[in-house]
């Protein structure tokens, strides 16, 4: 997925659980202050937000697990196919933190 469609997701995510807390701030202050009228127009927006937002969160989860297990494959893949290059590159780390290690 591109990163502008990741990036506007993540923002339509933010956005949607900003309004289900407004929604919850508003149906708190409405059970506090006001009459049951209120507090029942204010529910099925309420409900609706939330069901939104649990779609949303299930398709941004969905979609980070896809992305997730896809860098596994490659990572894994590649692993696989050049073995002495993960061995050469782990190697040269690990000198190089027991230089940085052995300085202090």
């Amino acid at each position: 997925m591109d990163t502008k469609v990741q990036a506007v997701t993540s923002e339509k995510l933010v956005a949607d659980l900003r309004i289900v807390i407004a929604d919850t701030e508003q149906l708190l202050k409405a059970i506090i202050g006001e009459s049951g009228e209120k507090l029942a127009a204010l529910r099925p927006r309420l409900e609706e937000n939330l069901r939104s937002a649990r779609a949303r969160l299930a398709e941004f989860e969905q979609m980070a697990g896809d992305k997730a297990r896809a860098a596994v494959e490659v990572t894994d893949g590649y692993a696989h196919d050049h073995p002495w290059r993960i061995a050469g590159v782990s190697a040269l780390v690990g000198v190089a933190l027991g230089l940085l290690i052995g300085r202090r």
